[in-house]
């Protein structure tokens, strides 16, 4: 199972990078994985100003749709449009390529909710 250290975790399986004031999140390598393969990812909060928890888009795999929920609060300015065409390279890169949004950070100290490597890898087990 791969979780980078690098990156900060929620309860409901999305990564967040955080560059300044800028996060990209995606889900990770353990969602991908318990969704199995996915074949559509629908985003069409690109623009909008969401609430940390709040559902920013859904994800489809061949056996279910799960919701995709902010990790934090903030102004979705990108999605990552190469997910129209070819969705499955969240099931082959999920922390590189597959990334789904980039957020413009609204409070930072909201990431200090979020879970590190050791307490995501302790979550998931």
């Amino acid at each position: 199972m791969n979780i980078p250290q690098n990156l900060k975790y929620t309860k409901d399986h999305e990564w967040v990078l955080v560059e300044g004031d800028i996060a990209t999140i995606g889900i990770t390598d353990f969602a991908q994985g318990e969704l199995g393969d996915i074949v559509y990812i629908e985003i069409e909060t690109e623009g909008e100003v969401l609430s940390q928890e709040e559902v920013f888009g859904s994800v489809e795999a061949v056996k279910t749709v799960s919701d995709l929920f902010m990790p934090i609060s903030g102004e979705i300015i990108e999605f990552n449009g190469a997910l129209e065409s070819s969705p499955e390279v969240v099931n082959s890169d999920p922390y590189g390529d597959g990334w789904m949004i980039k957020v413009k950070v609204s409070d930072p100290s909201e990431l200090d909710s979020l879970m590190d490597a050791a307490a995501y890898s302790e979550l998931i087990g």
